[in-house]
């Protein structure tokens, strides 16, 4: 074989090779992560029968995790909370922080009605309802949209006519990957 057909077939292989690397790579770290979560919580409760171990451990920890919420954690995460909204700059970091936190894993979750907003030129842009009235502000027949950006944890809010808005019937979840992902993620239909 002469050199320029080995370094065609050595790019070409390595070419392969990093194509094989991203499909199999996602699979194998998930089982990966899988496998040593359920190994590690079994070993801890040895109890002669693979996996039993591991539901034990998940069942006592979320147990411990509801009654250590409700007994200790409510009171004592009740007076912090307060404490810090009497403070008036703390109070501003503090509120926009959690509202921040809940609005993507909290009990009041608020990225939950998927939107696109009509832009102009046939341009859609996807983002989340999460105001559905703004005449608050004296912009009556405004909705609040916000708008994450792809590849990044941030995004933006903007007040957008309630005509410009369509809801898209969808799981959040998933839309929100897939606009995070940059469209790359793909939705299944509804």
């Amino acid at each position: 074989m002469n050199s320029g057909r080995l370094k065609e077939f050595s790019l070409r292989f390595f070419k392969y090779f990093l194509n094989g690397l991203l499909l199999i790579s996602p699979i194998a770290i998930t089982v990966y992560v899988i496998y040593l979560v359920i190994t590690t919580l079994d070993g801890f409760l040895d109890l002669g029968i693979p996996g039993l171990g591991f539901l034990v451990s998940v069942t006592g920890i979320a147990l411990i995790g509801y009654f250590g919420s409700k007994i200790l954690m409510e009171p004592i995460l009740g007076f912090i909370e307060r404490l810090l909204t009497r403070a008036p700059f703390i109070k501003f970091i503090y509120t926009s922080i959690k509202d921040l936190m809940e609005a993507f894993v909290g009990e009041k979750r608020k990225f939950n009605q998927p939107v696109v907003v009509e832009m102009g030129d046939g341009l859609l842009k996807p983002g989340f309802m999460t105001q559905e009235d703004m005449a608050f502000l004296g912009f009556k027949g405004y909705v609040a949209i916000y708008m994450p950006h792809s590849y990044n944890f941030s995004g933006n809010v903007f007040l957008a006519e309630s005509s410009k808005v369509r809801k898209v019937d969808t799981n959040a979840t998933d839309y929100m990957k897939f606009i995070v992902s940059g469209g790359v993620t793909h939705l299944e239909e509804s």
